[in-house]
């Protein structure tokens, strides 16, 4: 028996039969709208994210089977986390606070996807991922999270491979991610006080020297890149707010 696969992206839960599915689907004779019911069926808690779908079909009996790819495990923890995207220094900044539900879910979902054994394993893998992004798992580091799952904690949770979560745990996690959201941006406007002041302080020496002393103070390299004015061609830096290119008079 012929088939026929297409490959498309397709966002969750919103697949329609105008293109891409239904252009590559017309040719073959197949139920258009049989497919698109089932894709959105398949891809409803993929809802905001864009989903890889692959359909075949028998082109002889017009029968078809659907199979759901699953976006990465970063893309699943932010939509989690109801962030766009993750800190830009994950080891100072912290812009989420997830649940063990949470985690489990994205555990389940990506559950083919993983290296672990069993449920434990792979949720400690996901954890490990909330590590390079910034995000807390129940109130600590990624780190110190699972260290409370070797230690027995979750167990309960983890072995029923629970994922739901309560109104209030949910509004509990909002305000949390507020609050973690406020100090970062608070410690960025420390940063950014703290870099202008070495900046001017050292007008006119080497961009170089400008910037080993921005590193010392440990000030984040994207701040560091964002002011620290490009080097004039004498070599040294402009002073601070000085446009680039702008001659001394």
């Amino acid at each position: 028996m012929p088939k026929q696969t297409v490959d498309c992206l397709i966002e969750g839960g919103k697949a329609t039969a105008a293109p891409p599915v239904g252009s590559s689907l017309g040719p073959l004779g197949v139920n258009i709208g049989q497919v698109v019911a089932e894709i959105n069926k398949k891809t409803a808690e993929f809802k905001g994210m864009k989903v890889p779908v692959k359909i075949i079909v028998d082109t002889d009996t017009k029968e078809f089977t659907i199979t759901i790819g699953t976006p990465p495990v970063s893309a699943l923890l932010k939509k989690e986390a109801i962030i766009e995207k993750g800190a830009a220094n994950p080891i100072t900044d912290k812009v989420a606070d997830l649940k063990i539900e949470q985690i489990i879910k994205v555990a389940k979902m990506k559950s083919d996807a993983l290296l672990g054994k069993d449920m434990f394993s792979k949720v400690k893998e996901v954890i490990g991922s909330c590590d390079s992004m910034g995000i807390l798992v129940e109130g600590k580091p990624a780190r110190e999270t699972i260290a409370d799952i070797n230690n027995g904690k979750f167990a309960e949770e983890i072995k029923a491979e629970k994922t739901e979560l309560s109104a209030e745990a949910l509004k509990k996690i909002e305000e949390q991610k507020k609050k973690l959201q406020d100090e970062l941006a608070k410690r960025k406007a420390q940063y950014e006080s703290q870099a202008k002041q070495i900046i001017e302080q050292l007008s006119g020496q080497p961009r170089g020297t400008i910037k080993a002393k921005l590193v010392e103070m440990k000030i984040p390299s994207n701040i560091i890149e964002a002011l620290l004015p490009a080097e004039a061609a004498g070599g040294a830096a402009p002073a601070a707010g000085a446009k680039a290119g702008e001659k001394k008079k």
